[in-house]
């Protein structure tokens, strides 16, 4: 299949539900006060419980009076008891969670899904997503998810496959593109869809930084708990930081464009900085142009790096103005929040709400832009689609090797992409 027509539609439809949702929250306090009863309790389990799960849960909890943590799920239990501490502080007796719903491990996610929770979060490194969001689905919950969905052109097929199930089965899934919910850009993207910049003849988004957290290897860890612990510095659980942090970017200049997604791109990148111990095998910059069915361009960079220019905003260039996401503050509630009202608000009205559409297209337009920039070598969206390289381990234990090994000296460089030596495809 070409994922264009069918993400497209789709992507469109959720679009215009959200714009709608955020709309329709204002009044919505008095709709989930009258359901808050103890008989439509909302029963959520929380599968990874570090500082974004724990985030997104409290989200969901403050989102409605109704909602009741159940069950969770991580792959370490220490991260669930500081998860389950932070939101107890918080919210006391909704967290009902005895120690025989909490479980531990890398397949602990099935067992929460197995309890009688009717929402699950799923906030576990994305490596991850793509198999637990299709055993959600095909356990009959409704979806929260964060963003990115995959990290390789397999996870991306099999999200779009789910993304079909949740819809035959009427699932409301909701993803961690917050900016879908942000008054700034829902009012931005309707200027730009009603014409009021003209046509568009270009894009431009960044997300330029410092760098990330890392956590010391202890003693104890395996290398591949060291691995998941910080996930964020290698390809296989994050997808890069072009694929994790910069998908916000990339997915505004999707949205802005109606949905569609790029037909190539080429791009460059590479570790000026992020190298020794503990700096995975990630590159700390990219820079890409991508280009779409319509002749338009989108230029990309995205930057982990200290000491240099920081700068998160996305910019639409029409014949006839320019919309900047730094055009205007934001009025209403965190976008965060927001979110979760409204994929709450959908779960209770049984409105259409499937934001996997576009949270997998902008993931796969991640996807696609990270091959470019590490082979050098313009790479078309239907081969990375078709042919793009699995990425994580057929085989997944704490005891189990991971994908990438560090050499003799603890470093992880040796397995870092070089521009022009690495292949995009495998090759026979």
């Amino acid at each position: 299949m070409t994922a264009s027509t069918s993400s497209r539609r789709e992507f469109l439809k959720a679009s215009s539900l959200t714009v709608a949702g955020a709309a329709w929250a204002t009044g919505a306090s008095i709709v989930r006060t009258a359901h808050a009863a103890g008989s439509d309790q909302i029963r959520v389990a929380v599968v990874g419980c570090g500082g974004r799960g724990a985030g997104a849960a409290a989200n969901c909890l403050e989102a409605d009076p109704a909602t009741r943590i159940v069950a969770v799920a991580d792959a370490f239990q220490d991260r669930i008891d500081s998860g389950l501490a932070l939101l107890r502080g918080q919210f006391g007796a909704r967290i009902d969670v005895p120690a025989e719903r909490q479980f531990a491990g890398l397949t602990a996610y099935q067992q929460a899904l197995a309890c009688d929770a009717q929402l699950v979060i799923l906030a576990t490194p994305p490596g991850f997503r793509p198999a637990q969001y299709a055993a959600a689905i095909q356990a009959g919950k409704h979806v929260f998810m964060e963003k990115p969905l995959a990290v390789d052109a397999p996870g991306f097929r099999s999200v779009m496959e789910t993304n079909r199930q949740a819809d035959a089965r009427g699932l409301k899934v909701a993803v961690g593109l917050q900016r879908h919910h942000q008054s700034r850009y829902l009012e931005g993207m309707q200027r730009i869809h009603d014409g009021q910049i003209g046509e568009i003849e270009y894009v431009r988004v960044y997300w330029n930084g410092g760098p990330i957290w890392i956590k010391p290897r202890q003693p104890d860890w395996t290398e591949m708990e060291y691995q998941i612990r910080n996930w964020n510095v290698f390809r296989w659980l994050s997808g890069d930081h072009i694929c994790e942090q910069h998908v916000h970017n990339l997915d505004v200049g999707l949205w802005a464009l109606g949905g569609q997604h790029p037909v190539e791109a080429n791009g460059m990148g590479g570790r000026e900085k992020r190298k020794g111990r503990d700096q995975g095998h990630i590159f700390d910059h990219h820079a890409v142009e991508f280009t779409f069915a319509n002749g338009v361009r989108m230029f990309s960079q995205c930057r982990q790096m200290a000491g240099v220019l920081n700068k998160v905003s996305e910019a639409v260039h029409g014949t006839q103005g320019i919309w900047t996401s730094d055009d205007q503050g934001d009025t209403g509630p965190s976008p965060y929040l927001q979110e979760h009202i409204d994929w709450i608000a959908a779960i209770r009205s049984g409105g259409k709400l499937n934001e996997g559409w576009h949270g997998a297209t902008s993931t796969m337009t991640a996807i696609l832009g990270r091959m470019a920039t590490y082979s050098g070598q313009l790479v078309k969206w239907d081969d990375a689609v078709q042919q793009g390289p699995r990425e994580t381990p057929e085989v997944l234990a704490l005891d189990a090797p991971p994908p990438v090994l560090p050499d003799a000296a603890g470093l992880y460089d040796h397995a870092a992409p070089v521009p022009g030596v690495y292949q995009p495809f495998e090759t026979a």
